[in-house]
């Protein structure tokens, strides 16, 4: 009779992680019992295209994410790098509010003026609070005010477990996040191609040449010695210990792992470089568009030119497990009519959608140049050509 009751339980556990896994959005690509994270707090490693979760351990539990915060300051940067609100060769000048931050700096002087370019050198290589706090009261006025800018762009991202309230990562009451956010975060900062030309540096100079000079290492010793990294951000900190957000890239196959709360570099650097070997061993991809391929065209009689370029945002691709056919899919591009102009250059204006199997993803397409109202001149003679072929 008790081997009979344990039996009927064991199937109720079974029947309610059956029904846990039907119910969830995220999918695993792969099940796997190997523990690739066993001394870190929470992990995850993703395929980058198709965000597909190879592993996780603990990957929603709230953290504090250290230096991996500036994954997020560097995402708003590469994106008003693209808008145009920024430039790499803009001058920046110095606060005394940012020369005066803490910890990991690289010791900027308040009144100096640093390109955009060295600010985010400083950032992605030898993680420059000081150099963050710069770049975030350019963009937004205050540090305070950027940190909201942080967490409007992680509810765009539609992240529920993240909260920043600093550009840097320092300490600070309620600034936390998980594994599974900062790799949400860390795939949309790799829609910028340009950014692992910075992570991927090992060593450089600001000021090079000058007597105040200043070396740069990388705190993230992977890209130096391990293949395929190049990036993306370390943190660390006595309260969150250490912990890495990283990126690698195998043919046309990107993966990003995240370790958080490990008890020393070591440790965490094994764990990367296992996750990272597991995910290229056990999967491949199948890539479908690059990023910025052309995939159609919007037409307005409303706009300027009457027909603008549509492309891709990111590379798209699907997952398969290594030795595997790549299954065919069939992607549907949809181009939406705006209802409002003028649009910038890099705005939304459809999507592609992507079914694989029972999973369905969308991507966003984007307008390749700014696209504005046509002129009363320009509507009249469209009218007046309207006209004449339906006379004809």
């Amino acid at each position: 009779m008790k081997r009979m009751r344990h039996l009927i339980i064991f199937c109720m556990g079974l029947f309610l992680i059956g029904t846990l896994t039907m119910n969830t959005t995220v999918t695993y690509a792969k099940e796997t019992t190997q523990d690739l994270a066993e001394n870190a707090k929470a992990a995850i490693l993703i395929d980058r295209d198709t965000g597909k979760i190879i592993y996780e351990k603990n990957m929603d539990e709230q953290l504090p994410p250290a230096s991996m915060t500036k994954i997020m300051t560097l995402l708003l940067v590469m994106e008003a790098i693209d808008t145009g609100e920024l430039s790499y060769d803009e001058k920046i000048v110095i606060s005394e509010n940012a020369s005066s931050m803490g910890g990991s700096q690289v010791f900027l002087e308040a009144g100096e003026e640093m390109t955009v370019n060295d600010l985010i050198k400083a950032v992605a290589i030898a993680s420059g609070n000081d150099a963050s706090v710069a770049l975030a009261e350019r963009l937004a006025g205050s540090e305070k005010a950027f940190a909201e800018k942080m967490n409007d762009k992680a509810k765009e991202l539609g992240l529920k477990n993240t909260s920043f309230h600093n550009a840097s990562g320092l300490p600070e009451d309620d600034h936390h996040s998980t594994a599974h956010d900062m790799a949400m975060i860390a795939k949309e900062l790799l829609k910028y191609e340009q950014i692992t030309k910075y992570t991927s540096i090992y060593e450089d100079y600001l000021r090079e040449g000058n007597e105040n000079e200043f070396w740069l290492v990388n705190t993230n010793k992977l890209v130096h010695f391990y293949p395929y990294v190049d990036g993306l951000k370390t943190g660390y900190t006595s309260e969150a210990k250490f912990s890495l957000t990283a990126t690698a890239k195998k043919n046309d196959m990107r993966l990003i792992s995240v370790v958080m709360g490990v008890d020393s570099t070591k440790k965490r650097n094994r764990m990367t470089m296992e996750m990272i070997d597991y995910g290229f061993s056990h999967y491949e991809v199948e890539k479908l568009y690059e990023r910025n391929e052309q995939v159609g065209e919007l037409k307005m009689l409303q706009s300027e030119k009457y027909r603008y370029p549509v492309k891709t945002s990111e590379q798209i691709s699907t997952l398969h497990e290594a030795g595997d056919k790549a299954k065919e899919v069939e992607p549907e591009i949809t181009i939406k009519q705006p209802d409002k102009l003028p649009l910038e250059k890099g705005e939304t204006v459809g999507e592609i959608t992507i079914r694989d199997g029972k999973e369905t993803r969308t991507s966003p397409l984007v307008l390749d140049e700014e696209l504005k109202p046509a002129s009363y001149y320009q509507l009249w003679k469209r009218s007046l050509s309207h006209i004449a072929k339906k006379v004809e």
